[in-house]
Formats: structure tokens, sequence, C-alpha cells
């Protein structure tokens, strides 16, 4: 390995990464007094943490997972996509091109380290807008 190759090294998304993007999540909702589930997956898809509040109906669960995988595999926040998907949008037809449905509904944000995306974390259970911001503030508590 090169010097210049371990300079453009960029570490993964940890189980510490998730539990604080989880932590930060779960906090900004319950000051909005939101039930939510949030999840948070690896670069590679895999499921590194997951939270439902007990009071968060049973779906959110897998919606928050759609969520996070939507975000992560467009590279892109799901609220940007909307749009996109409707009828005759750029994306309408995408959930059928990939091995798992994509979920268009704000909530679900992509994690980068150093510009490189590492990860996602998705938000259910709350208004649209409230899940993607509580997306935000988790990012906002790793960058610290």
């Amino acid at each position: 390995m090169t010097a210049a190759a371990v300079a453009t090294a960029v570490a993964p998304l940890t189980t510490e990464d998730a539990e604080t993007l989880v932590a930060a999540a779960r906090e900004a909702a319950e000051a909005a007094d939101a039930t939510v589930a949030i999840t948070v997956l690896d670069a590679g898809g895999h499921l590194l943490a997951f939270r439902r509040d007990d009071r968060a109906v049973l779906i959110a669960g897998e919606t928050s997972t759609r969520k996070a995988y939507t975000a992560l595999q467009l590279d892109a926040p799901t609220a940007d996509l909307v749009d996109a998907v409707q009828p005759g949008g750029p994306f309408h037809t995408l959930p059928t091109a990939l091995d798992r449905p994509l979920l268009f509904i704000a909530g679900g944000v992509p994690v980068r380290r150093n510009g490189r995306l590492i990860g996602a974390i998705g938000i259910g259970g709350g208004a649209p807008e409230q899940d993607h911001g509580f997306a935000a503030a988790a990012l906002e508590a790793l960058a610290r």
C-alpha cells in the first residue's frame, strides 16, 4: 500500500457511529414528541442499528429501513427524490429494477465521511418533514 492510498482511506461506519446516530435521532424525535423507528445501514446495506419507539406503529420499522436503503442506493436524501418517482419521472420504474422496493418519502439520508458514502440512516413514523429533520440532527451529532 502506498502512502497516497493510506491518505485517502476512509474509516467505515462503525457500530459506535450507528449508536451515536440512533441516540441523536431518538433525542430529536422525543423533543418533538414523535414516535419513530430508526435504522442505520453500513455502506453495503447491512443493518448496524435499529430502534423502534414502543408507541410507534409496527410498519414504522419497515419504513425506516426502506428509507435508509433508498438513500444508500441512490446516494441522496429521500426528501430530494419525491418528484423523481411521480409517474413520468426519471425514477418511476426504478423500484422494479432493484432487489428491494424503494420508498421515496423524506427521512432517509446518506452518511458520508470525508466525502465518501459510508452508510445511511432512515427514520419512519413521524411526518415526512419531521423524519428528515430527525435524520439531519443525527448527522450533525455524528459530525461533532
